[in-house]
């Protein structure tokens, strides 16, 4: 259950976003995914439409309808101050992160890195007992 100090600051949020609760407009809608019987009854996924600004969101994290709906207005608001303040969310940043670890290094870097590890090798090589003929 979501507390009355939460929703109050949630409303708050959203009067300062411009994001009115008579301009959304909400769907309950058939969850996917596993859940079986259950998930295939109840309509507990929340999708919600905010027309001014055409931001859409839909979710279904919990299994309460009550706490998505708190969780898609949640997300509207992230949603219209990145567009306001123009700054990237935690998703989009561990995106970003993830596609730069994957991206190939560049020819000098891979030289780097092998000079880098033969410097290594030669002092831990320094490190053997004497009588150690590799």
């Amino acid at each position: 259950m979501i507390s009355a100090d939460k929703k109050a600051a949630l409303n708050d949020r959203m009067i300062k976003l411009g994001i009115l609760e008579e301009d959304l407009v909400e769907k309950f809608v058939r969850g996917t995914g596993s859940g079986g019987q259950k998930i295939n009854k109840t309509s507990s996924c929340v999708s919600l439409k905010h027309p001014p600004t055409g931001l859409e969101t839909k979710v279904q994290r919990d299994r309460s309808r009550e706490m998505n709906r708190y969780l898609a207005r949640k997300d509207l608001c992230d949603k219209q101050e990145e567009i306001i303040l123009g700054k990237k969310s935690a998703g989009q940043q561990a995106r970003e992160k993830i596609r730069r670890s994957k991206r190939r290094q560049s020819r000098r870097q891979r030289a780097k890195t092998v000079v880098n590890k033969r410097q290594h090798s030669s002092k831990k090589s320094l490190r053997r007992s004497p009588g150690a003929n590799d």
